[in-house]
């Protein structure tokens, strides 16, 4: 696994927002790549039907993909975006289970907005994210 470059603030002046699964300030060193939108999608990306857990399973399979792809992982990502349709508690509560079984106590920064639709029908959850590539050769 690559060195994790990212320096996590949440500041003492501000509620403490890992419980909610994010920072409030992350940055790092190096070139910014950005992550479009994710969603539980087959190789077609057709929209895999399911329940909001398996959902939010797929769309972070496939975001660690799309970061493989281009040479990253989670330790890269210092913002996320999350799209949650007729959001709740109980999805917040899924989706605070996913981001810490992902990115553990180095939460990347996040806004999460509650909509009523996505881009394609039986689409629950999308998720895009900022990485940054760090500076230098990678050590690990």
């Amino acid at each position: 696994m690559a060195r994790d470059t990212r320096t996590i603030t949440n500041p003492a002046t501000l509620h403490d927002p890992t419980p909610f699964g994010y920072s409030h300030a992350v940055s790092a060193p190096g070139e910014t790549v950005h992550i479009g939108g994710q969603y539980a999608s087959d190789d077609t990306g057709t929209p895999v039907p399911g329940d909001f857990a398996t959902q939010v399973e797929l769309a972070f399979d496939r975001l660690r993909s799309a970061l493989e792809g281009v040479g990253l992982g989670y330790e890269h990502v210092v913002r996320l975006g999350t799209f949650i349709v007729d959001h709740d508690l109980d999805k917040l509560q899924i989706l605070g289970k996913a981001l810490h079984a992902r990115f553990g106590d180095r939460l990347p920064a996040q806004t999460l907005s509650g909509v009523a639709t996505l881009a394609l029908p039986g689409m629950l959850f999308e998720v895009d994210a900022v990485a940054v590539r760090p500076v230098g050769p990678a050590t690990d």
